[in-house]
């Protein structure tokens, strides 16, 4: 048992607690409330408790990052380690992220010091569908076992990247028309084989296509890299089009469509802000952004899409959001709560309530604030980051 005493509690859910406690039982919350409620007899006779004294700081579910490329777009590695884009087919839903992700990449130690304890990560957007994205714990060696949904959402891209990836080769697509239109016609194929499927499901089996059936059922989205008002509203044309659910990913031109998005219903994932702005697609990218959509009641999250922006910053790219005009909770709802939402996985992250996972995160400060250390990283439980200045054990 590991029980956390004398923190400010963040719970990210309706209540918080000036000074509480959190109690941890076999990878899972077990307990949290104010430190009156606590036994401490308890704590003082069982020797099989291990007690962090928080010392007043801030303890709050870890960090979670809603969409990148850590671990399959490595650092250090140059193209050995590049495993992103499968950049000579635009058309790959078959392509399993599990199957290229390398938690021995460097990002994930820096995933863990910075307090992030979970993440969406998936293919990139050189091909119209991309393949398979994952949700995992940032902590581990074996990617069986760090997995939290996999799939988790059907990678799709719109815009500039499909497009000079495929021109430059002289193949489609080398317009949003053939862009658009070669999703309609993939999907229409998939909606044909799921038909063929039901009817007969102990005959048919088409690995090319049997990915598509979670997407089609909704029990999973497509994940939309969409940058351009316009492409967002291809997307979202689509999507309704076919009864699909969809995160749009990127949404660097949401805060100009506000009223669409709001009628269209879909979530959004922001960012990576913090990056140059060195495609014509995101010319009018702002940190404004992610504050505009919550503002106008559009789930929304914050990413810095590793590695286009380092995933350690991932707080500060909250932070910057809420400089600029988004509410303070929803910065921090932005990384947590709403993330994990987002991205299907609410009932296991994103918020310290009895049951879930004990992913938690001990910060001296807001984590927004570029001088706030964590102190301490908790994934499933156990202690898999601390800062021995800190004192706490």
């Amino acid at each position: 048992m590991l029980v956390i005493i004398n923190g400010k509690i963040k719970t990210m859910e309706d209540r918080d607690y000036e000074n509480g406690y959190v109690r941890i039982e076999q990878g899972r919350i077990s307990a949290v409330g104010d430190m009156r409620e606590c036994d401490r007899n308890l704590l003082k006779s069982r020797k099989d408790i291990q007690v962090i004294d928080a010392k007043g700081n801030l303890v709050m579910p870890g960090i979670i990052e809603a969409h990148c490329h850590m671990g399959i777009t490595e650092e250090k590695k140059g193209m050995e380690g590049d495993d992103c884009n499968e950049n000579v087919d635009p058309i790959t839903p078959y392509l399993r992220a599990i199957d290229a992700i390398n938690p021995m990449d460097a990002a994930f130690h820096d995933a863990l010091q910075a307090g992030i304890t979970s993440a969406m990560i998936g293919p990139g957007s050189a091909n119209v569908v991309g393949g398979q994205f994952a949700f995992l714990k940032t902590h581990g060696r074996c990617i069986d076992r760090m997995i939290v949904k996999a799939p988790a959402a059907m990678k799709v891209a719109f815009g500039e990247n499909p497009k000079v990836n495929y021109s430059g080769q002289g193949n489609s697509p080398a317009t949003r028309m053939a862009i658009a239109a070669m999703l309609r016609e993939e999907l229409t194929k998939a909606k044909e084989y799921q038909k063929k499927r039901q009817s007969n499901p102990e005959e048919i089996s088409d690995f090319r296509y049997e990915c598509w059936l979670p997407v089609l059922k909704g029990e999973i989205p497509i994940k939309a890299h969409a940058h351009r008002a316009d492409d967002i509203l291809t997307a979202v044309r689509i999507a309704k089009e076919f009864g699909l659910r969809m995160t749009i990913d990127h949404c660097s031109e949401g805060h100009l469509i506000m009223e669409e998005l709001k009628a269209a219903g879909f979530s959004a994932i922001v960012g990576p802000d913090m990056a140059s702005r060195n495609k014509i697609e995101v010319k009018n990218m702002a940190f404004k952004t992610a504050g505009l959509l919550s503002q106008n009641g559009i789930l929304t999250a914050i990413t810095t899409d590793h590695p286009v922006s380092m995933i350690q910053f991932l707080p500060i790219c909250a932070g910057l959001a809420v400089k600029v005009g988004m509410d303070m909770e929803e910065g921090l709802k932005a990384i947590t709560i709403n993330a994990a939402r987002i991205c299907n996985v609410a009932d296991r992250v994103g918020s310290l309530v009895v049951g879930k996972d004990a992913d938690i995160a001990i910060f001296d400060g807001n984590p927004m604030e570029v001088f706030t250390r964590n102190l301490c990283t908790i994934v499933d439980g156990k202690i898999v980051y601390y800062d021995e200045q800190s004192q706490m054990l």
